[in-house]
């Protein structure tokens, strides 16, 4: 009776867990999509060419590393899915540039993927050199030309914060700077007491402050006066990412998912052969555990599709690889059970005693074998600098963890749950017994 239980238990939750899969497949809203990469839904790809005039030679690289993480922040605050953003240089008639590519998958409308990179702003501190107070009404070019610049960017920017004045209440912007922005802060301060310090936004002023001490804890603030809107865009605009060098878009280019539908096709289509031909061998040579087994394979690909869709996963070619490899995995963990049972059964042990030997010897092998795919599948994910090795990397460590779960907890419930009290030749044919493995009864 217990075990009757224990296996309408079992077969309860994978009628949840498949019940659950098809409703939020079927919702109407599809508030749960599968997220295709790149490869698979098409999307937009962008070249821009970094302006690096003003960086010296030996930051150029650090000043094109900010540059991607700054616009891989931005971009992930607007929720695109394993977008690509990269640098690289590159050879423009016959002189060095450095390019940044930008990769949006699902985003199919170029002017949409170019305002989702936006005009990020360039952040910059100028000191004056002029010998008259700069005039507001004067040209944006006018002041530029009385105004030198300082290494000190939006590179260094740390966070920008709204505050309000103490004494006014009127809203003012509050900068931090990283550790090295507070050291350049720091010196143009003290160089500069009693002088302007200029904030340029695109380079434009929004600051003219006088700098009246040295200011060495490395938080300056934008005061002016400022509407709460104002203030409040500013923040957000800095927030997303002071870009350390300007960018010039130089090529777009809309990417098609014709070849990605076809390899996501095909791909399902050998997913379903390959779970079919192993389905058919596990039954075949295995018997009643081998349907078993499948069973077990049927719940792992149904947790593993709500996984996709509740975290959600963004799938891409690599990834389903991964997913497909897992499945194997699985596979393998099964056999390595089964063939274990079997010699506990040639020692004479009886059908449930064999099973729960088999299992608990093979254990170890599966915890180590699936140990060592799961140290590797993190360390993919971590060292990876490519999207597609990540998306490999995240579905294959995810699915050997469930699927090492259902290979020992689902199978194990259900062959003890199942198996026969007494033995005889149902029993026998049913766990692929010969009459010489009962020997030692």
């Amino acid at each position: 009776m217990v075990r009757i239980r224990i296996a309408a238990i079992a077969l309860l939750i994978a009628g949840a867990l498949l019940g659950l899969f098809i409703y939020i497949s079927q919702k109407p809203d599809s508030s749960y999509p599968f997220k295709l990469g790149l490869d698979l839904n098409g999307g937009t790809h962008l070249e821009y060419q970094a302006d690096v005039s003003k960086v010296q030679n030996g930051d150029i690289k650090g000043a094109m590393t900010t540059l991607r993480n700054v616009i891989e922040r931005r971009i992930n605050v607007f929720g695109v899915s394993e977008p690509l953003v990269q640098t690289e240089e590159a050879t423009i008639n016959g002189n060095k540039v450095e390019k940044l590519i930008v990769e949006l998958p699902g985003v199919t409308d170029i002017k949409e993927a170019v305002q989702l990179i936006g005009e990020t702003p360039t952040l910059e501190f100028k000191t004056y050199t002029g010998s008259t107070t700069p005039s507001a009404s004067a040209s944006t070019s006018s002041i530029n030309e009385q105004f030198k610049d300082t290494q000190l960017t939006g590179r260094y920017l740390q966070k920008a914060t709204l505050e309000f004045s103490p004494n006014t209440n009127q809203p003012i912007v509050g900068l931090n700077f990283n550790s090295e922005g507070k050291a350049l802060f720091a010196e143009i301060t003290k160089a500069n007491v009693g002088n302007i310090v200029g904030i340029f936004l695109d380079g434009k002023p929004i600051s003219t402050p006088v700098v009246n001490e040295p200011i060495l804890d490395g938080r300056a603030q934008i005061s002016g006066n400022f509407t709460r809107v104002q203030a409040q865009d500013l923040v957000r605009n800095l927030n997303y990412g002071a870009l350390p060098v300007p960018i010039n878009l130089i090529g777009t280019e809309s990417i098609g998912a014709s070849l990605g539908a076809d390899a996501l096709a095909k791909s399902i289509k050998a997913g379903i052969w390959g779970f079919l031909i192993v389905a058919l061998f596990l039954i075949l040579w295995y018997r009643l555990p081998g349907v078993l087994a499948v069973i077990s394979l049927g719940m792992y690909t149904v947790i593993m599709l709500v996984i996709f869709k509740l975290i959600p996963v963004v799938l891409t070619s690599a990834g389903l690889a991964g997913f497909i490899l897992s499945i194997g995995m699985a596979v393998d963990a099964n056999i390595l059970i089964f063939e274990r049972m079997k010699e506990e059964f040639r020692r004479g042990l009886g059908l449930e005693e064999g099973i729960r030997e088999g299992f608990q010897r093979a254990w170890l092998s599966i915890r180590d074998s699936n140990l060592s795919s799961i140290i590797t599948g993190l360390l993919l994910y971590y060292f990876a600098t490519s999207a597609l090795v990540k998306g490999f990397a995240l579905v294959f460590f995810v699915g050997v963890i469930i699927s090492m779960f259902t290979a020992i907890t689902v199978s194990r419930t259900f062959l003890i749950a199942i198996a026969p009290k007494k033995d005889g030749k149902l029993s026998d044919f049913l766990f692929h017994r010969k009459s010489s493995d009962k020997k030692l009864l």
